[in-house]
């Protein structure tokens, strides 16, 4: 069995800066896995622009942001795998993984990062009524097909669902020659960014149906006409709202779900809000030296953080392999209450911990003219106005070490959305 002091699995973005990050802070045996056949992960797919400002100070493509990367990870002689599946992680660090070549092999690591992406939701779980036509693809397929492989999914076309991946489809169906009739989103608001539904969107004068949800589709062999109604507030169909369109083709953009089969099997507890691991301060899941970040721990709206919080990944797993293990430290649970629908991370060890962290979250609506406060037990510490939140879009609260150490009896902290 072959060791290694690190074992990162995954090879998009957030496998890749773990890689650096680790290696810089003096690890030396470094292997990724990743089950494709090119490192980037789903960057490679993606070729529109608005990546790296944050991380590079200037708008890449999506492949371009990830060649960054993985020149650095070359440049610093970092081993990886290909077209390597992992099947197992045991709760002794044993990886065990597959590839053509080599067939079942065993890795031992000191410790894991779990770098896994996530998936989009099937249809499967959308329970949508009507045929099993051909010419119904999940929007990050349709990407892949379009942007890699070469194919048009279809001439006319209906999207279900306004995540980020659907208002971006929407926009590259229409420069290739499609027509986008309509997209329709369940919840009362959109799920993706702002800024998508104006370039993606407003841009084509592609119409955006709020509280809409597909209740027929229509086709035997292939997708003919989807027909979408109106919901009330408890989600179900109003009758008499229905709306037919004739298509080819229903695109599928219903949310992401971080990729976590392994991580359950292997015996890490996961968040029921984020499907991710619950994390400590330092990325840590409750197993011992095994490590989360990117969107496997929970989705992310820009790869910018996704990268930052790969690095931080990267950085203290190389000091939990220089160490031997985590320091014991008092630990205190961060509550999320009032809007905000789960924090990463969930726990914190306030003398462990760096000078500043960064604590990421989402809202479950939108809230105009409010403020997100931060609660030392019942003490108020901060209120920061905010405009207007939406659950598309991540917010954050940065916690100071200094400031905590203030209270060293403290039993948690809690963040909410209050008025402003």
């Amino acid at each position: 069995m072959k060791a290694y002091d690190l074992i990162i699995i995954g090879g998009g973005p957030a496998g890749l800066a773990a890689a650096v990050a680790a290696r810089d802070n003096g690890i030396e045996s470094i292997l990724i896995l990743e089950r494709d056949k090119q490192l980037g992960g789903i960057l490679n797919q993606c070729i529109h622009n608005g990546f790296g400002l944050h991380t590079f100070k200037e708008e890449l493509t999506g492949p371009e942001y990830a060649a960054r990367f993985i020149e650095q990870v070359k440049e610093r002689k970092i081993e990886y795998k290909l077209n390597t599946m992992v099947m197992d992680i045991s709760h002794e660090k044993v990886v065990t993984a597959m590839n053509r070549e080599e067939g079942m092999i065993l890795l031992q690591a000191k410790a894991v990062i779990l770098a896994m992406g996530c998936r989009e939701r099937s249809r499967g779980a959308l329970n949508i009524p009507g045929y099993r036509p051909a010419g119904i693809y999940s929007a990050g397929t349709a990407q892949r097909l379009v942007n890699m492989e070469g194919y048009m999914p279809g001439r006319e076309v209906v999207i279900l669902g306004s995540g980020d991946i659907g208002l971006i489809m929407a926009r590259r169906m229409t420069l290739e020659g499609a027509k986008v009739k309509v997209v329709a989103e369940l919840m009362p608001y959109s799920g993706g960014l702002k800024r998508n539904i104006v370039q993606c969107l407003n841009d084509f004068d592609i119409p955006l149906k709020l509280s809409h949800t597909v209740v027929d589709i229509e086709g035997k062999d292939r997708v003919k006409a989807v027909t979408i109604a109106e919901v009330g507030p408890d989600r179900r169909p109003i009758p008499g709202t229905e709306e037919r369109y004739e298509c080819d083709t229903l695109l599928l953009s219903c949310g992401l779900i971080p990729e976590n089969e392994l991580s359950k099997s292997a015996g890490v507890d996961l968040s029921p809000i984020t499907s991710g691991p619950i994390v400590n301060d330092s990325l840590e899941t409750n197993i011992d030296g095994v490590f989360a970040c990117g969107n496997v721990l929970h989705v992310h709206d820009l790869v910018d953080y996704v990268s930052q919080e790969a690095g931080t990944a990267g950085k203290n797993a190389a000091a939990y392999i220089k160490e031997g293990k985590t320091a014991d430290a008092k630990t205190v649970e961060i509550l999320p209450v009032d809007g905000v629908r789960y924090t990463v991370p969930k726990y914190i060890r306030p003398t462990e911990m760096e000078d500043t962290l960064t604590v990421r979250f989402r809202v479950g609506d939108v809230y105009k003219n409010c403020a997100i406060a931060t609660y030392f037990d019942d003490e108020l510490i901060s209120k920061r106005k905010r405009p207007v939140m939406a659950p598309g879009e991540m917010e954050q609260v940065i916690l100071q070490k200094s400031k905590l150490a203030d209270y060293p009896d403290l039993k948690h902290i809690t963040i909410k959305i209050e008025e402003a």
